[in-house]
């Protein structure tokens, strides 16, 4: 994505140019010829002053790359000694051309905000990121284009064509270290650069100690430590507080470094670190090689380093990639065996689902086996404050975890669903669960990877979505039958029990009692109610649950989850379907009924600073889940009924969810969360989401990739012949795909002035990318089609509620 200049950047170019002109005009006028300055030396002192620096806030979630080694687990966990060595702990992400956060230890533990150059040149200073435009590629693909690990080139140019900039990224598979290769190349005039650290050590951006040399730069909070070691020794090099002292204001106010500072001191804050590089003549370039460890100590992360270095970078990639006799991520995606014949599905080739595949894997934890994230990213970064440590999407929501395992075990991967399945004890509420003090069984909300508990609100279907998962893999043969008994007694029957009793929570802010099938959230997590998509999960719980019980010996408790799920599913219609409806011909499910009558006009609740409206004037796409998990059938007239509501394009903005996109006759279809959805940027004034804490009332949540693909799955299921599917649904997913073959949470979908926020239709805008659900939901698709039966389907679930006569 490209990402036009600041304010503040253009104006230095116009001064800086405007300063050129008068120095050119007093020239001629006097007929002499201007004399270069002498550029006095840079002054070398020992503390920064301005502690503790300006707020610091995240990077943008538009990410173009995410990357991490490929471990093999040992005996189904993460141990060193196995086939590839020691574990690594680091994961990286790039946006707009640079690297952006790069976590160590847990996933959610971001240790760097990020690392860029900044380039001296005539007519200013030009920042990358900000002044320029960039290219991601993978650098490890096959013939066919389809990339086989998540290393990457990165190309930024200046916006001026001053300077060109090329870097290779990835990590050492083998040490908590990333690897950064970097060519500068100067065009059409001589430029200085100048490497720009940004850390946020232990997950924040304060309380940061720095220190800076010419063998490398460096920073702590705590007992975790990053060194940056370059091949060869700074020109110069400093340590300061952002925005105060730090190397790119020093170089903005003066046209280059002209202060460099040994540390930070004893003050903790925002730190920058700033390494000056050789300044080169126009046509010459200049390669250096960075190498990024961490460790518990200054010593162990400059060791770190170094072992890198003297490993060979080039073998440290060959490694990384696993190629020969190295296992790496070759050996993972040739371990899967769905992914040829998923991708003859594609229309692309197969590379998006080559990179979705590495994607799903790259976002698990690498200490908890199993414990899958929902995105590397935090959505709309650059106006959260990063003072306070944040996981953003670098967590576990059960929801998204399912997706994720299900199409990990679609591409033939046994291991990783297996272990995500064994996982999920340590995100559900027992009677020991920190602060519990009510019902158990249920599944949190969102927590971190170690299983801290984070937002504490009861949605069903992640409650249900485990048990699910656990019947696909006992079906599959992934989990034993003795695994599976276990796993009745220990977990999947307090989870079933509970979405027949539900229970009074006590958590936290949390004392809500819960009478299933009405939950407390839905999928959007902002709304109680009786849900489509929240019912059709609950009922597909119990019926696998029941299942599971009977081959346990627990043939009462089977009984009464089906009872439970009948009668569920008997009162689908006349809880959630209206039919005096606003909208269409007024007979259409609506997103959720906040009562037992769905003609009730019941006003829901204000969300995302939009004010809450008549419950019958919101539809959603959840109703599709429903057929998905096989409790109503695709030509179901209550089905067939909402699909005009859906699909309705006249509709204002505010209400309107289908979205479609290109020429007539080749359009992509796609459609938002629901209408009145504010999760996402001002459309008035192009703020991000939620900046400052505070919602606006223009804010508007735009158009999900996912749902082009929940909705091939139902044509699927309809009898929509393939072909159709591929080119519609297959290919429009793709289409969304931005640079890097990323799939985002939100895409623009034209409401609004683009030129505020620098977006472009049908592509991410600054929300969570890559979102591993978005890239689950095309990796199900391409196997459904494949299969030519929805992957999702619940054969029991489908038997007794959808089977046609």
């Amino acid at each position: 994505m490209i990402q036009s200049p600041t304010f503040r950047s253009r104006a230095r170019l116009l001064v800086a140019a405007a300063g050129s002109a008068l120095a050119l005009a007093a020239c001629a006028t006097t007929g002499t010829t201007p004399a270069a300055p002498a550029v006095p030396p840079i002054q070398h002192s020992a503390v920064a002053p301005g502690a503790p620096g300006a707020q610091a806030f995240w990077a943008s979630a538009a990410k173009t790359g995410a990357g991490s080694s490929y471990e093999a687990y040992v005996d189904g966990r993460y141990a060193d000694g196995g086939p590839t060595g020691a574990v690594s702990k680091v994961w990286f992400s790039l946006a707009d051309g640079v690297l952006t956060e790069t976590m160590y230890g847990l996933i959610h533990e971001a240790q760097i905000k990020s690392l860029r150059f900044v380039v001296e040149a005539e007519r200013g200073v030009s920042i990358e990121g900000v002044d320029t435009t960039s290219r991601t590629e993978y650098l490890h693909v096959d013939a066919a284009g389809r990339p086989l690990s998540p290393a990457y080139r990165i190309v930024t140019r200046d916006h001026s064509e001053r300077y060109e900039i090329e870097k290779r990224v990835f990590t050492d598979p083998d040490r908590n270290a990333l690897v950064m290769r970097v060519t500068i190349r100067a065009l059409r005039t001589a430029i200085t650069p100048y490497a720009l650290l940004e850390p946020h050590m232990a997950n924040t951006g304060g309380g940061d100690f720095g220190s800076a040399d010419a063998g490398g730069l460096y920073a702590h909070e705590g007992d975790v430590h990053l060194a940056l070691r370059p091949s060869a020794p700074f020109e110069a090099a400093s340590a300061g507080f952002l925005g105060e002292s730090d190397g790119l204001h020093d170089i903005e106010v003066h046209g280059r470094l002209s202060q460099a500072y040994a540390s930070t001191g004893d003050t903790p804050g925002a730190v920058v670190l700033t390494g000056a590089l050789p300044t080169l003549q126009p046509g010459t370039s200049l390669s250096r090689d960075f190498v990024i460890g961490f460790g518990h100590s200054r010593a162990e992360a400059e060791a770190t380093a170094d072992a890198s270095f003297a490993t060979g970078l080039d073998e440290v990639l060959a490694r990384f990639n696993g190629e020969g006799e190295r296992v790496g991520w070759e050996d993972y995606i040739a371990s899967l065996d769905q992914l040829p014949r998923m991708a003859e599905q594609a229309t692309d080739g197969g590379k998006l689902a080559y990179a979705s595949a590495l994607m799903l894997k790259v976002q698990e934890d690498r200490t908890h086996a199993g414990a899958l994230i929902a995105s590397l990213s935090n959505p709309w970064g650059e106006t959260v404050d990063s003072s306070k440590p944040s996981t953003g999407y670098k967590a576990v929501w059960p929801r998204d975890f399912y997706q994720v395992a299900m199409a990990l075990l679609a591409l033939g991967d046994e291991q990783t669903p297996a272990a995500a399945f064994r996982y999920l004890p340590k995100v559900q509420v027992r009677a020991d669960t920190p602060g519990n003090t009510g019902a158990t069984g249920w599944f949190l909300q969102k927590t971190h990877v170690d299983g801290e508990v984070e937002w504490v609100g009861v949605q069903l279907d992640q409650t249900a979505m485990p048990i699910m998962l656990g019947w696909k893999l006992w079906k599959a043969g992934v989990v034993s039958d003795v695994e599976i008994a276990a796993a009745w007694r220990d977990m999947i029957k307090p989870a079933a029990d509970f979405l027949v009793d539900g229970g009074k929570v006590g958590i936290l802010w949390n004392d809500a009692t819960i009478t299933p099938p009405y939950s407390q959230q839905e999928r959007w997590e902002e709304q109680d109610g009786h849900s489509p998509s929240t019912t059709a999960a609950v009922i597909s719980g119990l019926v696998t649950a029941a299942e599971i019980a009977r081959a346990s010996g627990d043939g009462a408790s089977a009984a009464r989850y089906l009872a439970a799920a009948d009668d569920y599913a008997s009162k689908i219609e006349q809880r959630m379907f209206t039919t005096e409806g606003a909208l269409g011909d007024g007979r259409y499910f609506m997103r959720l009924s906040k009562t037992e009558n769905p003609n009730s006009h019941a006003r829901m609740g204000d969300n995302n600073g939009q004010p809450g409206q008549p419950q019958d004037k919101v539809v959603d796409g959840g109703f599709l889940e429903l057929v998905r998990y096989g409790v109503r059938a695709a030509d179901a007239p209550s089905i067939l009924a909402t699909l005009p509501e859906y699909d309705d394009t006249s509709l204002e903005p505010l209400f309107r969810v289908r979205y479609d996109f290109g020429p007539a006759g080749d359009t992509t279809p796609g459609w938002r969360r629901y209408g009145v959805d504010g999760y996402g940027e001002d459309h008035v004034t192009g703020a991000n989401y939620g900046v400052g804490g505070e919602m606006a009332p223009g804010q508007r949540g735009r158009v999900w990739p996912f749902f082009t693909g929940e909705r091939g799955h139902y044509e699927l299921a309809a009898g929509t012949d393939v072909e159709t599917i591929r080119r519609t649904y297959v290919r429009g997913m793709e289409r969304f795909a931005a640079d890097g073959l990323m799939l985002s949470e939100q895409v623009w979908d034209g409401v609004g002035d683009p030129t505020r926020n620098r977006y472009e239709l049908g592509q991410p805008t600054d929300s969570a990318t890559p979102l591993a659900w978005t890239h689950a939901e095309y990796l199900k698709l391409l196997r459904s089609v494949a299969d030519r039966q929805v992957w999702d389907r619940y054969a029991p679930v489908e038997e007794r509620y959808a089977k046609r006569p």
